[in-house]
């Protein structure tokens, strides 16, 4: 920017962030971006000039991937030095991880919420805006791709997710956060690898993608019923990728008509690829055509596979781009 006046847009998205209580005792969307802004504490203090943008009002489970599109799209159009996106935390790490696959660029973007309302005790809406407006504001948060900033820890799109139904403390990441805001200050401790980068624009193509969370006792049968309602899967499978006996054939099927991706349901840790070698271990089903995941936790996973499956992506090169996903 040509003064020295940090410049930072904040868009709304809806969410609990932007809830309040109604008279039948159920929380819905009700507050614009102004409010939320208007509600943060200490902000004019810091002399970070904002902009409001009112861009949705929905819960966060209700978000669709043209929304999405439509918000990338918005926030190339803003010449600030750095972006907060608030929203309903029920799809946060989902947002925060498209966005850092279609967005370029070294500008900070920043995805944040709330777990209580405002109409709650000790809401923690404002105490969030303000930690992710002084994080977007920064020049140290230049170049770590999309973060979310959450209880003033400031967490890796790639890595951050959401472990507890209620807790304000709800969003945590392996292996940590790559920061933090402290006394007014943020400081980034690591930077994740750059993400591998897709062309939202080339996104024609309707697909329809999926998670299965393999269980113990699963026979297979609910797989092959996916078979002609899917355009690609991704398998949460046990430990290091391992799932039934009884799901090899059926895995097998679909690899051969689709690209399956394999994950591991942990939410931590990598899939191996050679450790074990019993039928549904990982070194067998790679070798039946399921591409690793690698570190990517199935919903991550899915979000990727849904990116490139949209953009004409064959199985071929989504298996190059998994395998560059560390």
């Amino acid at each position: 920017m040509a003064d020295t006046v940090r410049h930072v847009a904040v868009i709304s998205l809806g969410g609990t962030i932007a809830m309040t209580a109604q008279t039948d005792g159920g929380a819905t969307p009700t507050l614009s971006a102004d409010d939320l802004v208007a509600a943060v504490p200490g902000l004019a203090g810091t002399g970070i000039h904002v902009q409001v943008h009112d861009f949705r009002r929905l819960p966060g489970a209700s978000l669709s991937f043209s929304d999405l599109f439509e918000l990338a799209a918005t926030i190339e159009t803003l010449a600030v030095d750095g972006v907060v996106v608030t929203q309903g935390t029920d799809t946060i790490e989902e947002t925060a991880y498209l966005l850092d696959l279609i967005t370029t660029g070294d500008m900070p973007i920043v995805v944040t919420g709330a777990m209580r309302n405002a109409s709650m005790a000790g809401a923690d809406g404002p105490a969030n805006v303000l930690a992710a407006i002084r994080t977007a504001a920064s020049t140290e948060a230049r170049g770590t791709g999309c973060v979310v900033v959450f209880g003033e820890e400031i967490h890796a799109a790639r890595w951050v997710r959401k472990t507890h139904a209620t807790s304000p403390t709800a969003f945590t990441s392996y292996p940590g956060p790559i920061g933090y805001v402290a006394e007014d200050r943020v400081r980034v401790l690591a930077r994740p690898d750059t993400a591998p980068t897709i062309d939202r624009r080339s996104a024609a193509t309707s697909v329809r993608t999926t998670v299965f969370t393999v269980g113990i006792g699963d026979d297979g049968t609910l797989l092959q019923a996916l078979s002609d309602h899917v355009d690609g899967l991704v398998v949460a499978a046990f430990g290091a990728g391992h799932v039934p006996m009884a799901c090899v054939d059926a895995l097998t099927d679909l690899a051969k008509r689709m690209p399956v991706i394999l994950a591991t349901r942990t939410g931590s840790g990598p899939v191996l690829r050679q450790t074990y070698g019993f039928p549904g271990s990982e070194s067998d089903l790679l070798a039946r055509g399921l591409i690793s995941g690698s570190t990517l936790d199935p919903v991550k996973a899915r979000i990727l596979l849904h990116l490139l499956l949209m953009t004409g992506t064959d199985k071929d090169q989504i298996t190059q781009v998994f395998s560059i996903v560390s």
